[in-house]
């Protein structure tokens, strides 16, 4: 196809025509000023659009639908488009630009106005099985008919042992989360394998009270199974009970209950990725938490997906990280618990090390510590539970590490293990594994591999692809080290045995 081609029909143009489209496709276009035209399927492969796509960010979406060359040689007006979905210019301006829409009614009659097939979303359309990323159908029906196809032979599941055989890994993991679903739905969560004809139509507070209590039976069972084995979990519910809400009717004040609901379901799915290591898909649960929060005018979920989205970017995008803190601390401003203050400093004292800054890491653990000797709080949020001495000594010491100071990060670490937090174990396990990485560095291999040696049966029972790297990371030092010793062979030899059991 060549400019003097029409993008739509590809008959030639003549040399006059400017306007990028022939005659009868001009004509036949004469009404898109009411409705959206029928464009092929080829339409949404066009690279910005599958991009935008991908992004899961609709506003981005109809940029690029509007921008298509489909439509000729310029672009549909905003005006235009804006139109077609009953809002104003302006509005549709916010809606390219800012934040992802997240309210499921609006995604799902804008994506059927627009004609975006099903099998390009990341949400379910009314009517039409959802697709997940790698193509697999994904509705209320699938453990149905993985069944019937008889798939199920091909894989072994043990309860409580979660142990699985036959079958890729993706089939195996969403065989898990299909049983943990039906698991949780016999527990009290009717609606998550139910079929679109058993979901009441409408939605109540005791239907909201549901979804909430289920983000608390995901944190128990976080802390008893670990994030590996739950986080397909938390994504299929939360798939679920979004589809639900946008087929669902409900009054304004359910609706700004259920909003906070969601948005806390997207910040525990988002903090199950980050721990299983699979951080890349957590990013977009946090971004939908922050703007349900927002619709539904709940400053304390907002700060919540804040604060983790700061952790999340920590690594990556440092300066970003270092914003959405200090967003959390103007929202909270006026609310706060000192131990919410508290983790939002130790945020910025990280970021700060990790951009080898240590005037500003210095300045904000002082004003961490300063805000953890006031104590806890009444008030304070369930999610700052963990802040106490220990967590301000291990983040005291992942710094010094940023830092180059692994002398001063083993005296953080080493102040964990003396004083112990029973409560969250799985935190003091993490340090535990960058104290012997601060040996290493300190250059006493024999100590980091004792160290290494000692925690690996914890490791191995964490089930947190986070502290898993970690520990390889170790593991790759001491195998490199030219002062392989007793202690360094032994640690990985056990640990080539405990990873291929």
């Amino acid at each position: 196809m060549t400019h003097a081609n029409c993008p739509r029909c590809g008959g030639r143009l003549a040399r006059d025509n400017d306007s990028g489209r022939c005659t009868p496709c001009q004509a036949a276009e004469r009404d898109r000023l009411s409705t959206p035209p029928v464009v092929p399927a080829s339409f949404w492969e066009h690279e910005p659009v599958r991009g935008a796509l991908a992004e899961r960010h609709l506003g981005r979406v109809i940029r690029a639908y509007r921008c298509h060359p489909y439509h000729g040689r310029v672009a549909l007006p905003q005006s235009v488009v804006a139109g077609w979905l009953g809002i104003t210019q302006a509005q549709l301006s916010r809606v390219e630009n800012g934040p992802p829409v997240v309210h499921l009614d609006r995604l799902t009659h804008w994506a059927q106005l627009l004609g975006i097939p099903a099998s390009c979303l990341w949400f379910g359309l009314p009517g039409q099985p959802y697709r997940s990323d790698d193509g697999t159908a994904d509705d209320l029906h699938a453990h149905d008919r993985i069944a019937e196809q008889g798939e199920l032979p091909a894989m072994a599941v043990t309860v409580d042992g979660a142990s699985t055989q036959g079958g890729g890994a993706t089939d195996r993991r969403r065989f898990n989360a299909m049983a943990a679903l039906a698991g949780l739905a016999a527990a009290g969560h009717p609606y998550l394998l139910a079929s679109p004809a058993e979901v009441p139509r409408n939605i109540g507070m005791d239907q909201v009270r549901l979804a909430s209590s289920l983000v608390q039976d995901f944190r128990r069972a976080d802390a008893a199974a670990g994030a590996d084995q739950l986080c397909d979990v938390a994504v299929q519910a939360h798939a679920r009970l979004s589809a639900w809400a946008a087929r669902a009717n409900y009054s304004r004040q359910v609706g700004d209950a259920l909003q906070s609901a969601l948005a806390d379901l997207g910040i525990q799915a988002a903090w199950l990725a980050t721990d299983a290591e699979r951080r890349r898909e957590a990013r977009p649960y946090l971004n939908e938490a922050i703007t349900r929060a927002r619709i539904a005018d709940d400053p304390r979920m907002e700060v919540q997906a804040l604060t983790q989205l700061s952790m999340l970017l920590r690594d990556s995008q440092p300066g970003e990280s270092l914003h959405c803190a200090e967003a959390a601390l103007r929202v909270s401003a006026r609310w706060a618990t000192p131990r919410l203050t508290t983790l939002l400093h130790l945020r910025r004292a990280h970021t700060y090390a990790l951009l080898t800054d240590a005037s500003g890491f210095s300045r904000e653990m002082t004003k961490a510590r300063r805000e953890l000797e006031r104590g806890p709080h009444e008030d304070d949020l369930g999610f700052v539970d963990f802040v106490n001495e220990q967590e301000v000594n291990g983040i005291q010491g992942l710094s010094y590490l940023a830092l180059d100071k692994p002398d001063r990060a083993s005296q953080s670490f080493r102040a964990i293990i003396a004083n112990p937090s029973p409560g969250h174990r799985r935190n003091q396990v993490y340090y535990t594994v960058h104290l012997s990485e601060a040996a290493y560095q300190q250059g006493d291999v024999n100590e980091a591999a004792r160290i290494a040696l000692e925690v690996l049966p914890a490791v191995s029972q964490m089930n947190s692809g986070r502290i898993s790297r970690r520990l390889a990371r170790v593991r790759s030092n001491l195998a490199a080290s030219r002062q392989a010793t007793t202690a360094t062979r032994q640690f990985v030899n056990a640990y080539d045995q405990a990873v291929s059991v």
